[in-house]
């Protein structure tokens, strides 16, 4: 809308849940904005047809020239209504594959021909992370050709000058100087690792009494996980602060030495490039799009996945040096920060669009 004076408009289900909401930020910045209530991250296949129906209504209304699509759920009926409707251009983002090798292999092979009959509805798939195609490509959802990869960008200025909110960020949450701060940031869910961050929390504080763990982030599993800090006897050193708005977050990572992302599946959490543009080093597992922007020894570490020794040994080693955690953040703050501007993203995305319009 801002930078090419674009005619935007916004197809969205209804927030639920406690992970927090964007819809109210989209309004507030002037972003049109179309609720389709039954549009929701389950399957229900009434739901899910009455959906189907309100988003092509509303496509019909609009007429656009582009329909980009995100998410399993929303990229599905999105993409089978824009193409009903013969809309000029259909691009789809994956941000993380909605498949993975935690679901069974019935469920697992169900969502690959949904997401195969999805991608012969559409004429591009962006990827936020090289791994995400290569996943794709492996299940021959689409050919590598139909792919291209954009990173998911952001307003990187408050991340670089977030050093300037440690001292007021620390002291709200209760941090004394000599505290070694290992941050988590990640929506309270299955797979999100929080309890293998709980059992290296366990390992690090022993050998690093100085630690001390912030977990950002609210969901479906609040409960579980303030019993397993208990459990752990980890109450004095692990904090939760819930929900963060994101304009927030610029705080939470000047609060921070460390960031540990455990998550077992993701596309590419833009933590990471979070972390690394405000210049903390993120140990991690080495999942999905991780690897492109943790880079081993040069702006983080990384640990095979549910390897909880191993995850508690790379936070011990940069708990107790300060000059590694310097050097590793620097190197991402330095690599990264131009990577992920949203003019950046924003500009390679329309784009795309323009190739395919002149195409068609």
């Amino acid at each position: 809308m801002r930078r090419y004076g674009d005619e935007v408009l916004l197809v969205t289900g209804p927030a639920l849940g406690p992970e927090g909401s964007l819809l109210e930020r989209a309004r507030a910045g002037g972003v049109p904005v179309k609720v389709i209530p039954h549009l929701r991250r389950a399957i229900h296949p009434w739901y899910d047809l009455q959906s189907y129906w309100r988003i092509k209504a509303v496509l019909r209304r609009f007429r656009p020239d582009v329909v980009h699509t995100h998410s399993a759920k929303g990229g599905i009926l999105g993409r089978a209504a824009a193409w009903a409707l013969k809309v000029p251009a259909i691009v789809h983002t994956v941000h993380g594959a909605p498949f993975h090798p935690y679901q069974g292999r019935a469920g697992q092979g169900f969502v690959i021909l949904c997401e195969r009959w999805a991608a012969r509805r559409c004429h591009a798939l962006i990827s936020v992370a090289d791994a995400m195609t290569a996943l794709l490509v492996r299940a021959r959802v689409a050919p590598a050709e139909k792919f291209t990869t954009i990173y998911s960008g952001m307003e990187v200025e408050p991340f670089l000058e977030s050093d300037r909110l440690r001292p007021a960020a620390r002291a709200a949450l209760g941090y004394q100087p000599e505290h070694v701060v290992v941050g988590k940031i990640a929506r309270l869910f299955h797979l999100k690792g929080h309890e293998d961050v709980i059992q290296a929390a366990r390992i690090v504080v022993a050998q690093v009494p100085c630690v001390r763990f912030l977990l950002v982030g609210d969901g479906l599993l609040a409960e579980r996980i303030e019993r397993k800090i208990r459990q752990a006897g980890l109450t004095e050193f692990v904090q939760r602060v819930g929900l963060v708005p994101p304009d927030r977050m610029p705080e939470i990572m000047a609060a921070v030495d460390i960031v540990v992302h455990a998550s077992l599946r993701e596309g590419l959490a833009r933590v990471l490039p979070q972390a690394l543009i405000a210049g903390k080093p993120v140990v991690s597992y080495d999942i999905d799009g991780a690897r492109e922007v943790v880079l081993p020894e040069v702006t983080g570490l990384l640990v095979p996945p549910r390897d909880r020794q191993g995850l508690a040994d790379a936070l011990v080693r940069l708990a107790k040096d300060p000059r590694l955690r310097e050097r590793l953040g620097n190197e991402g703050r330095r690599r990264f920060a131009d990577a992920f501007r949203h003019e950046r993203m924003t500009d390679a995305i329309r784009c795309l669009y323009e190739k395919i319009l002149a195409r068609r």
